[in-house]
Parts: C-alpha cells; sequence; structure tokens
C-alpha cells in the first residue's frame, strides 16, 4: 500500500491513492466533516458562472436534476493500514452536481485550481464528487467492461468500468441541517460502509447480476483524471458466474441504456482498451494492474 506516483507526465490521471493488496470495509474509514466543503472562488463572476454553466446545460437537457453527492478532500494511509477519506458534504447538498457542472465541467475549469502541490488545496474551490467504479472479475476469469451510451453527459462511447456514485441519501444525509445520524463516529462508519455498498448497487443496476453472486470486494485506490480533476474510487471484486451467463442477464439491467454494450475481456485485451477510457478509470486500470501484479487477483491474460 502506497500514496501512487507511479503515473507519467502524459498520463490522463493521478493515483492518489493505491492499495495493491486491497482494503476490505474494516480497513477503510472516512472522516466527514464540513470543515471540507469546497470554498467558493474569490472571483465572483468566475463563480457566478457556475449557475450560468448548469442552466445552459439544462436548457439543452430538461432531464438534469440536482443530486446530491460527497465530495473528496484527500486520502492517506496510516500505519495501521486504515485509509482515511475525507469528505466534505458540499456546501449545499441540494445543489452538488450542478456545482460539480460548474466547477469541474466548466469550460474555464482550470482557473478554479488553486496554486499548489497540495491537491486539498489545489482543488478547494472545485466541486470534486467522489465517483466510483469496479473492476469485477467473472468466474471464468474475464474481467467486465462497458461501453458507454452516446446519450450520456460525460465520455460518450468511452470504454469504462461499471460505477457511479456513493450516495448521501444512503445514510441519511440530505443537507447540511438535517442528518438522520447524529453521532460523528457512527456517521463517518456508516459513509465508509456507503462505498461498499454503493458499488454493488451500481454493478447489479448496470450490469444485471444478482447483488449475491459479487463477493471479495475490496478496495484498491483512488484515480483522479487531470482533465477536469475528476477523482475516483476503484474497487475490485469477483462474480460467481460466468462471461456468458452475465451477458444474458446485462440485456435487462435496470441501467443498461447507460451504456450500448457489455464486453467480457483478457488482461490482455483489457490493456489494449484502456487507452480508450476516461483517464480516471484508465488511472483505474492502473491500480487493478498493480493488484494482479502483487499477486492479489486469479486473473489471466
Amino acid at each position: 500500500m502506497e500514496n501512487a506516483e507511479t503515473e507519467t507526465e502524459t498520463t490522463p490521471y493521478k493515483l492518489l491513492l493505491s492499495c495493491p493488496s486491497g482494503l476490505s470495509p474494516s480497513q477503510v474509514s472516512v472522516v466527514f466533516d464540513e470543515l471540507y466543503d469546497r470554498i467558493p472562488h474569490p472571483d465572483i463572476n468566475l463563480e457566478n458562472s457556475i449557475s450560468e454553466i448548469w442552466d445552459q446545460r439544462v436548457q439543452k437537457n430538461p432531464s438534469l436534476y440536482n443530486g446530491t453527492k460527497f465530495r473528496v478532500c484527500g486520502s492517506a494511509l496510516t500505519m495501521k493500514l486504515i485509509m482515511d477519506i475525507i469528505y466534505g458534504m458540499m456546501e449545499d447538498l441540494t445543489k452538488s452536481l450542478m456545482t460539480f457542472v460548474g466547477t469541474n465541467l466548466n469550460p474555464l475549469w482550470e482557473m478554479f485550481l488553486a496554486p499548489s502541490e497540495d491537491d486539498a488545496i489545489r482543488c478547494q474551490h472545485t466541486s470534486s464528487p467522489l465517483g466510483n467504479a469496479a473492476i469485477v472479475e467473472t468466474s471464468d476469469k474475464k474481467i467486465l467492461v462497458l461501453q458507454r451510451s452516446h446519450n450520456v453527459g460525460e465520455f460518450p462511447g468511452h470504454f469504462v468500468f461499471p460505477g457511479g456514485h456513493p450516495e448521501p441519501q444512503e445514510v441519511g444525509i440530505v443537507s447540511h441541517h438535517h442528518k438522520d445520524l447524529t453521532d460523528s463516529k457512527l456517521l463517518n462508519k456508516k459513509v465508509s460502509q456507503e462505498m461498499f455498498d454503493s458499488i454493488v448497487r451500481e454493478v447489479v443496476e448496470e450490469i444485471g447480476v444478482p447483488s449475491d453472486s459479487l463477493y471479495e470486494q475490496v478496495f484498491i485506490g483512488i484515480s483522479r483524471r487531470k482533465l477536469n480533476v475528476r477523482p475516483a474510487a476503484f474497487f475490485f471484486m469477483k462474480c460467481s458466474l460466468s462471461s456468458k451467463e452475465i451477458q444474458q442477464m446485462y440485456s435487462t439491467a435496470q441501467d443498461s441504456f447507460e451504456s450500448t454494450q457489455l464486453y467480457t475481456v483478457s488482461m490482455t485485451e483489457l490493456e489494449k482498451m484502456a487507452s480508450k477510457m476516461p483517464g480516471c478509470h484508465e488511472g483505474g486500470f492502473a491500480l487493478y494492474k498493480s493488484m494482479v501484479e502483487a499477486g492479489m487477483s486469479d486473473a489471466r491474460a
């Protein structure tokens, strides 16, 4: 386990954290506090562009709606091999998607970055909601990869691992002023568990496999794409079903509209597809490759 800096200047991602041996739920802890909310940019015109960008996007796509997401601020490994992900609640959970569109996806997104080598400071003005994705290994040692629909908002047509986001609502968080859970330690534990619960939900919804077919879920790190500084947590898990069985289930997946095709590929094939993934997912492949090289997966070339 290490803070990873294995990428080069030309790679489209930065590995914020790499855990080649994989961390179980009991080894992952979360610090959740308003102290880590996004800091508004001092340039009022730039800050006002957030709502302007959002209004433009909604006019083009009326189906867009504001959703609640966790904001990741930083990560670290301690001597006890406990990983802390520092979350903020966004300045207003009801506006989190709007803030993401207006900062990370703003054409002027680089202007929101602060001059610092410290990622937490550098991205203090961006929304940076934490996404998640799973490298799923089938019973016949293949990896699941989706090709995104051309109707999605980000990277249409690209290859991706199944995923989405951990959800604040699942742990009773709806705003700064209302928490169903008031005990901070309990809340942190719930948020930590939501990281693992949410990635299982995403795989079930996007692939169509039953949740009881997924097992041995471990956290393997955090990748951030350099474009738009978009972070994502990556997990590895196994599925008890074969590639053929999963392909049959995919056609009836709840969220199959988000993708056009499901691929079940070998490690060699996956390596070729990785360059056609969004930067954060290409970084996810790098995390998985480190795991394989560490001997923690049964994947075969």
